[in-house]
């Protein structure tokens, strides 16, 4: 009987656990349709705003950016580490602490690196062996473009005053709830284009006042815009993976209670079976 107990005990359990892990999901699910929407429409603006940015600079001189644009020899590097603060969601910020480990050693090997961290998690494990020289686990409280711009604009301060020569954003892309790419994103100083005709921005667009003016009020605008998104994706991919989380854990918590229960009733029988033959034994033993 001590046995049934035990299994018993261990049933009621799983069964609280798969309570647990059934809320946690449905909580994700929900919170994941709002992040799902929020970075799905910023995209396209996203993108679009670094198009432009990015054709009207190759248009211009060198100089023209200010010092955003500046490019120099690379001594020191920040990167910007965008995890959660919380776990019981996969392999999320694993992958990101390992893109963090794999990035220093194949691209700055030789070069002085440091981290600022957002999120709680990915500080934790790269504190350890990394020097961090900022944490921001509260954006998450409350997400909005306000917020992440005030990081940002410090972000772009330690640039222009050349405490850092290079600042890189490492995060995970929402791809849809059950894919996160971990994605390493330069942030300063502003990439130049790549291929395609530049030129052609000339006979696009009319510029008023002038395309330096309006060079130099969108970049800070656009970088602001590009860290924004950036955690607005991992904001996305984090409850797609605890739903994806979730859903497994109470799926194999459902399995294990199945193989339990059928565990406990083979056990059960064998008791009563037991019990019944020492009757039928004793009232033998009494007729004779």
């Amino acid at each position: 009987m001590a046995n049934l107990k035990e299994i018993r005990n261990r049933i009621t359990s799983i069964k609280s656990t798969m309570q647990i892990t059934s809320a946690m999901k449905m909580v994700s699910a929900a919170k994941l349709k709002k992040a799902q929407d929020a970075i799905v429409a910023m995209r396209p603006y996203s993108s679009k705003l670094t198009e432009l940015l990015q054709n009207l600079s190759a248009t211009l001189d060198g100089d023209t950016g200010g010092a955003y644009s500046e490019q120099r020899e690379v001594s020191k590097v920040l990167l910007v580490v965008v995890t959660s603060n919380r776990g019981l969601c996969g392999g999320f910020n694993s992958s990101i602490t390992k893109e963090v480990v794999k990035t220093i050693k194949e691209k700055y090997a030789n070069t002085s690196v440091d981290l600022f961290a957002i999120g709680k998690k990915g500080a934790d494990v790269l504190s350890k062996g990394h020097n961090i020289i900022a944490t921001r686990n509260d954006l998450y409280d409350e997400l909005t473009f306000d917020n992440v711009a005030a990081v940002a604009e410090k972000l772009m301060g330690m640039f222009v005053e050349g405490t850092y020569d290079k600042i890189e954003i490492i995060y995970n892309q929402f791809k849809n709830a059950a894919t996160q790419i971990p994605q390493v994103e330069q942030f300063l100083p502003i990439k130049p284009i790549e291929g395609g005709d530049a030129s052609a921005v000339n006979s696009d667009y009319i510029f008023e006042p002038s395309k330096e003016e309006i060079v130099e009020a969108l970049i800070p605008k656009s970088l602001k815009t590009q860290l924004y998104k950036a955690l607005r994706d991992s904001f996305a991919s984090e409850h797609g993976a605890r739903m994806t989380a979730m859903h497994k854990a109470t799926d194999n918590a459902t399995e294990l209670r199945d193989e339990l229960l059928l565990t406990y009733n083979k056990a059960r029988q064998a008791a009563i079976t037991n019990e019944i033959l020492e009757i039928v034994g004793g009232a033998e033993a009494l007729n004779n």
